[in-house]
């Protein structure tokens, strides 16, 4: 295979030395190198990268950076490449190591209910696994279909049912790391509890590449039968009601397993996509409860709809409770239909919903974008979609006009107490208003810890802190 046409000569010629090494896990085709230049948050950098290793084993990555490391490289570490930061992204050279093709399900132990994986493990699959055991892992990203667990771990993925049962942070109790210079880390444990010295598997949980690779994982398990669950659809007048009525049922000490809310524009673009008829609402929230108290939570829930002056409907079965949430799971795909879509990821205090939807309609209207919005509504995660006509000339690039947009729309999260991202990350899209939600000192802080881990600074450099 020849080399991309926009690699340094000089590191094509030292790359000789890691192909003798990695053989076939190390790809230099074109087309290949060109894939790696964008992810899914639509952003694209200007060049291909150097090369590619497609790892296999932790032998791979360990030959990988210990190269890197050795020759100054850089290196972006990459899952599947669903990302919606750009945190994946790679560019001229830079060396892209992909742990996509470290798929083994290394083991699955039922009576810890716990399990080791590679990083490459599809989310979806590892449950296709699981349900024999009557197990599940509980992250849920709309991606988990086609995003890899070493990606939902470094991203601290979160998802419809993080609201009740957490994010990827509370679902790891270990993981094998590659650092910088080829050493492994083994992190965690294999316990429930455990205290001894700092937590360095948080630390990596949420680190978007930046402080080492993700190989391998020991994750934490639930059992899959959730028992009583049941699906509420509820419609409301506007989606200011819905927001207040959202932020009340979790007021009240409901804590259901998802609280979802589509608003006007999202629910015409979804019925669009569906042939459903769901444009003319104002809003409408999905909301599911489950375990012992299901049925009383239910109750609990549809009361606070009336009384915020919604009208809700109980799923008649599981069946149709799916067909509901499947609703909810369309919003991306009926956004691209719409045109070119900056998909963003800010995160409220619950009791500050209603007034985040609020400043979402006025910089709409400020800016003529359309920025049709779904929320995690239990936890006060919102995802504004900016939606543009592309430039022709350049039909990938963010024009300025939605940056500004977007500008005051992550201001307006912070002065609300609230902050830049609750599951997407920084990656490049947010770094430049990362100094302005940590303060000067944090900030500071965190550039000197991950020198400790990367002292050449050759981890995903100009993701987050690099």
């Amino acid at each position: 295979m020849e080399p991309s046409r926009t690699a340094d000569a000089t590191l094509v010629l030292v790359l000789e030395e890691l192909r003798r090494e990695l053989g076939d896990a190390l790809v230099t085709d074109a087309a290949a190198l060109d894939a790696l230049r964008a992810d899914k948050s639509g952003q694209r950098s200007g060049s291909a990268p150097l090369a590619l290793v497609e790892a296999r084993e932790v032998a791979h990555v360990q030959a990988a950076l210990r190269w890197a490391s050795a020759h100054g490289v850089p290196v972006v570490p990459r899952g599947a490449g669903t990302g919606l930061a750009g945190g994946a992204i790679a560019q001229q050279g830079e060396l892209v190591v992909s742990t996509e093709r470290m798929t083994r399900i290394l083991e699955i132990d039922a009576a810890d209910e716990l399990a080791v994986v590679e990083a490459g493990v599809i989310n979806a699959e590892l449950n296709a696994a699981l349900a024999p055991h009557g197990l599940w892992w509980a992250p849920d990203p709309a991606s988990r279909a086609i995003s890899t667990v070493g990606g939902n771990i470094a991203t601290n993925a979160g998802g419809l049912m993080c609201v009740k049962y957490g994010v990827t942070r509370e679902a790891v109790l270990g993981l094998t790391v590659v650092l910088a210079d080829g050493r492994v880390l083994e992190l965690g444990r294999r316990t429930v509890k455990g205290v001894t010295g700092y937590d360095l598997t948080a630390l990596f949980i949420g680190s978007e590449g930046t402080l080492g690779v993700i190989v391998a994982a020991t994750l934490r398990l639930r059992p899959l039968e959730r028992g009583g669950v049941t699906t509420i659809s509820a419609a409301f007048p506007d989606v200011d009601s819905a927001a207040r009525a959202a932020s009340a049922i979790t007021a009240a000490g409901v804590r259901p397993a998802a609280l979802e809310l589509l608003d006007a524009p999202s629910l015409e673009a979804i019925g669009e996509l569906l042939g459903l008829p769901l444009g003319g609402r104002g809003a409408q929230l999905l909301i599911q409860t489950d375990g012992p108290g299901a049925a009383s939570e239910a109750d609990a829930v549809v009361a606070t709809v009336v009384q915020h002056g919604g009208q809700a409907e109980r799923a008649a079965d599981a069946e149709e409770g799916e067909r509901l949430f499947a609703i909810r799971r369309a919003f991306h795909p009926a956004m691209e239909r719409r045109g070119r879509v900056l998909i963003e990821d800010v995160s409220v205090p619950r009791s500050a919903l209603a007034e985040m939807f609020a400043a979402i309609a006025r910089i709409e209207a400020a800016h003529g974008i359309p920025i049709p919005t779904v929320a995690h509504a239990g936890d006060g995660n919102l995802h504004p979609n900016f939606v543009f006509e592309p430039d022709p000339a350049d039909p990938l690039a963010v024009p300025d006009a939605v940056w500004i947009a977007a500008d005051e729309l992550f201001r307006e999260a912070l002065r609300l107490g609230g902050t830049l991202t609750g599951e997407h990350g920084v990656g490049l899209l947010k770094r430049r208003w990362l100094q302005e939600e940590l303060g000067d000192d944090a900030y500071a802080l965190q550039r000197q810890l991950k020198a400790v881990f990367d002292p050449q600074g050759i981890l995903n450099p100009g993701k987050m802190f690099s």
